[in-house]
């Protein structure tokens, strides 16, 4: 058993990143042989929502041989843009909404012959100190040694985020102070539809959009989302807490919802819609939805990144989203966390909406007060990484 105090957090070197990629291509590379992985990690990291140092692949090391190959654990995190919507004094003013920094964290990976030595949990608390506002984190616990250093490319975030694949417990007893304070769970919902066979009917009512047309309407998306934050009730039924004392959200520009599409597709022959992965009304250009497909576990489902509808517009926004992955052989349609103004015309349209069991979306809050007074808005599938 190595001394946790020994070990610290650092960016990896090129070689290191490498490394990390052969690590993780046995068990998440599924279809894709150890090449196309590699290549398929390559080009990702020079996409928008990766290039410019947005992302960082962090390893655990011990302080004396930080570039080696040996490494303990790694995990990559990604600096975005996001937005946080602090409530009133006053009931008759709207939300105060801040563009802020924040961060997703991703590919938290042990190898195999490390694993059992609290190594990841020591990674992840770690975390906190190169990519948080240190402003309201603790005091650093002196039994772990000195703090990561500083990153220029890296701090600052305002909050985190992650997916969760090993159940609630893991990421929360990972805090910045020892064993509490990090990441809680927040709607792990998902609403689930069995395309079928149904009569299909094209009109002018909606057009299918493309990846590029879809980042024009991305950027026009989170204008809306600053001002639904600011009208947004504190008071709602559908929160994770009663009196939020502020609502945070990723943003899906910069390439953030984007990247679903060419990590989902890699080097397989699935598409949708001829090569479409949104569509829009024609009437009210407020409604649309974008996807990607995810194809593991088989068979593939398509996934819901961004949706945007209205009561009366669901219904149809949905028929076109059926419509699409009927066209491209795909048996089943999900979304993340819809709206509760929606889940009642989910179920009249054949939706069923589960608690998940994975991908569990878990949060953390570097600002003023606790993660538990916090509200995750927005938390759709376009936040995943």
């Amino acid at each position: 058993m190595v001394d946790l105090a020994s070990l610290s957090l650092f960016p990896a070197t090129r070689a290191q990143v490498e490394e990390s990629w052969r690590r993780t291509w046995p068990q998440w590379g599924g279809a894709l042989c150890l090449t196309e992985y590699l290549a398929r990690e390559t080009e990702m990291e020079c996409m928008d929502h990766a290039k410019d140092g947005k992302m960082i692949t962090w390893v655990l090391a011990p302080r004396d041989d930080p570039t080696t190959l040996d490494f303990m654990c790694s995990c990559e995190a990604f600096k975005r843009a996001g937005l946080v919507a602090y409530p009133p004094s006053s009931a008759s003013k709207p939300n105060s909404v801040h563009k802020v920094t924040c961060y997703a964290v991703a590919s938290v990976f042990t190898p195999p012959s490390k694993r059992g030595r609290g190594y990841a949990g020591h990674m992840m608390r770690l975390l906190h100190w190169v990519i948080a506002s240190r402003v309201n984190l603790p005091k650093f616990p002196e039994a772990w040694g000195a703090p990561p250093e500083r990153v220029a490319e890296a701090s600052e975030g305002l909050f985190s985020g992650l997916y969760s694949d090993v159940g609630e417990d893991f990421y929360h007893s990972a805090g910045p102070g020892g064993k509490e304070g990090g990441w809680e769970t927040r709607g792990a919902v998902s609403t689930i539809w069995d395309v079928g066979m149904e009569e299909e009917e094209d009109n002018d009512e909606w057009t299918w959009l493309t990846q590029e047309q879809l980042i024009g309407l991305w950027d026009r998306d989170a204008r809306r989302i600053k001002k639904e934050l600011a009208n947004m009730p504190t008071r709602d039924a559908s929160y994770a807490v009663e009196c939020p004392a502020a609502f945070v959200t990723y943003l899906p520009t910069n390439g953030v919802c984007g990247f679903h599409i060419p990590r989902s597709t890699y080097a397989s022959d699935v598409s949708t819609a001829g090569r479409f992965w949104g569509v829009q009304s024609s009437s009210d250009p407020e409604t649309y939805a974008s996807w990607s497909v995810d194809l593991r576990p088989p068979p593939p489902t398509l996934i819901i990144t961004r949706l945007c509808a209205s009561e009366e517009t669901f219904p149809g926004l949905i028929a076109k989203i059926k419509q699409a992955a009927r066209q491209a052989g795909i048996g089943k349609v999900e979304v993340w966390k819809l709206r509760d103004g929606l889940k009642d015309i989910a179920q009249r349209t054949g939706g069923r909406t589960v608690i998940r069991s994975e991908h569990l979306p878990q949060i953390v809050w570097y600002g003023p007060g606790a993660t538990g007074n916090i509200e995750w808005a927005y938390n759709e599938k376009f936040g995943w990484c």
